[in-house]
């Protein structure tokens, strides 16, 4: 008696809590205060600027005038955050100071890397906060650094290459902004076979950024894909992905990912819900220890999530897993 009652009332939550989101996604958008655009130039035109060097070069110089653009405007925290950007240590392969701003940055030396990770972010990441991504990209690249055979040159790429949604609000419970989002990391992908031709590539996928990743997975040219604290891809199973890619899967215990429910509905003309949890064994990842990670905590220095993530993108995966 007492199972068909627990089914009963989960699958009773579960419409709730369906009815909920729809009713988020398609009858009361948030209205949060629209902040004041910001000033800022168009991105630099790198298309025919010979060697990565100069392209670096000709981003920072972008940032540096988006920063004194912002502090003009009075946006002392966007220009304090794109100014850190512009030092002459920073290597951007892309910079769009406007709106809510893009990024791509490089962490090591990207021509002759053979191991090269692309860090794809979930919500609520921005120029804004984006030193909080960098922190992320930087522990990871320590941890390369630390655990690659020696000789071996290694890179990280923190790809803040599309508007990410707000974790409160509409777009964060539909695959729209993932959508837009696809073939920009497809034509990352592109570039980066062409400037490190051979590296081993790793797609490393948190949040809602899984849900990017799992767009632009089918035929992608990547050779293993890693989700952290997904709610979900889209696909029913690593299969549907339809990816050579080898695809991992990992959730910590503290992260609250875990009570988002894997649900997928489409309800007039909207998709609401992302689909199959990917840690589960329908899913059919390969399936690594993420300890107590919260849904913040994958790329903590120490911590066993980071740890795997590193060893996926040295391609010496632990032998931890399931799947």
């Amino acid at each position: 008696m007492g199972q068909p009652r627990t089914r009963g009332l989960m699958a009773r939550a579960r419409r709730a809590l369906l009815s909920a989101l729809v009713t988020a996604a398609l009858v009361t958008p948030l209205a949060g205060a629209a902040r004041p655009e910001i000033p800022a130039p168009p991105p630099a035109t790198t298309l025919s600027t010979p060697g990565l060097p100069s392209v670096y070069a000709a981003n920072r110089k972008n940032a540096a005038e988006a920063a004194r653009m912002a502090a003009t405007h009075g946006d002392a925290h966007r220009a304090a955050a794109v100014r850190a950007l512009a030092a002459p240590s920073r290597r951007l392969l892309a910079f769009d100071g406007r709106g809510a701003g893009q990024a791509t940055e490089v962490l090591g030396d990207l021509a002759h890397a053979e191991h090269i990770a692309v860090l794809v972010p979930g919500s609520d990441t921005s120029l804004d906060t984006y030193a909080r991504f960098h922190r992320a990209a930087a522990a990871l690249y320590a941890d390369l650094t630390h655990r690659a055979a020696p000789g071996t040159r290694v890179a990280v790429v923190a790809w803040l290459g599309y508007e990410t949604p707000a974790t409160v609000s509409t777009t964060v419970t539909t695959p729209t902004r993932a959508g837009e989002a696809a073939p920009r990391l497809r034509a990352l992908v592109r570039r980066l076979r062409t400037e490190a031709p051979g590296a081993h590539l790793s797609l490393l996928c948190h949040s809602y950024g899984s849900v990017v990743c799992g767009r632009a997975a089918p035929g992608l040219d990547a050779d293993d894909i890693a989700l952290v604290g997904s709610p979900g891809t889209g696909a029913d199973s690593a299969a549907a992905l339809h990816t050579r890619a080898r695809i991992w899967a990992a959730r910590g215990s503290e992260d609250w990912v875990a009570h988002v429910p894997h649900i997928r509905a489409d309800l007039f003309g909207t998709t609401v819900g992302f689909g199959a949890d990917p840690v589960s064994a329908a899913f059919g990842a390969r399936v690594f220890d993420a300890a107590d990670a919260d849904h913040s905590g994958y790329f903590t220095p120490g911590s066993a999530a980071l740890a795997h993530l590193a060893r996926i993108t040295l391609d010496v995966p632990s032998e931890a897993t399931r799947g």
